[in-house]
């Protein structure tokens, strides 16, 4: 039976699903990062924004990032200092219990009321960013203090560059997971979907390194393009990838399917039912038995 995030009386109040959809990559005047009550963290995610500028070399129809005026532009660095204090000052504050009395964290659940990783996602491809290797080390150090895992959520399009090569296999010896995007099986579903300049085939290689590094979380967002889900044919695809990358030695930690929780870039993308969602769970347990998969409606 596919798994859920928690039990339905936890996640499934008007707060909880309130608070689920609330994203922002702001807190107070931070530039950097963020708390936000993450389904697929189960819990409180610290999140670190290393692309404020909002530019990406994904441009997905889902996508919740307000891009106008951003351009096609360049990925800037950020500032080191300031972001070791914005993360310390953040982890004081979720160490302390502070952070629940600011909505909408005051009115989670007990059962969310943990922090489970430090994560870099935000505005942008995280490994995009020059210094992408620098903000590694300074979380992996404070994360260390409470014992919290760091997750790299990324479109795996920069694996190849030496120094986003380097510092995942550094990460492979730390608390820390890999989260890669993979939301079609097939090249045209990607360039429908995803949007992106670079090939479906370097994704598809890159995820395939990590994975033969180390287990890879695997993040799948389904979802209606024009009212309509994924047809069969596509879902055989994805789970064809996944099973071609678990056959050249890859392991796969866990498979997260979800989908469109807030407003997307394109209207035409909308949610699916969560009874569709476990349909595509099961297709995927069907096709490679023991894969562990967890859906997020």
């Amino acid at each position: 039976m596919t798994q859920s995030v928690s039990s339905p009386s936890s996640t499934n109040t008007p707060e909880a699903r309130r608070a689920f959809t609330l994203h922002e990559r702001v807190w107070q005047q931070n530039r950097y990062v963020y708390p936000v009550v993450s389904r697929r963290a189960k819990g409180v995610s610290i999140g670190i924004n290393l692309v404020p500028s909002k530019v990406c070399n994904f441009n997905c129809i889902y996508c919740c990032v307000d891009r106008q005026g951003t351009g096609g532009g360049t990925v800037g660095g950020v500032e080191l200092p300031v972001l070791r204090k914005e993360l310390a000052e953040m982890l004081q504050l979720v160490r302390s219990g502070e952070i629940y009395k600011f909505d909408p964290f005051d009115k989670i659940p007990d059962s969310l009321r943990c922090v489970n990783d430090i994560a870099f996602s935000g505005d942008g491809e995280p490994t995009s960013c020059p210094n992408f290797p620098e903000a590694c080390h300074l979380a992996v150090e404070l994360a260390q203090q409470d014992s919290i895992k760091v997750v790299v959520i990324t479109n795996a399009t920069l694996f190849q560059q030496p120094k986003v090569k380097a510092v995942l296999s550094w990460l492979n010896n730390k608390n820390a997971e890999v989260w890669a995007k993979l939301d079609v099986g097939s090249d045209a579903y990607y360039h429908l979907i995803n949007r992106s300049g670079v090939s479906f085939k370097r994704v598809m290689g890159n995820i395939l390194w990590y994975s033969q590094m180390r287990p890879v979380v695997i993040q799948s967002l389904f979802m209606n393009v024009f009212g309509r889900p994924p047809v069969a044919e596509e879902i055989n695809a994805y789970v064809a990838r996944l099973a071609n990358i678990l056959a050249a030695k890859g392991k796969i930690k866990l498979v997260q399917i979800y989908t469109v929780a807030r407003r997307t870039r394109e209207a035409f993308a909308t949610p699916l039912s969560e009874a569709e969602l476990q349909s595509i769970a099961d297709r995927v347990r069907a096709g490679i038995p023991g894969l562990p998969v967890e859906v997020y409606p």
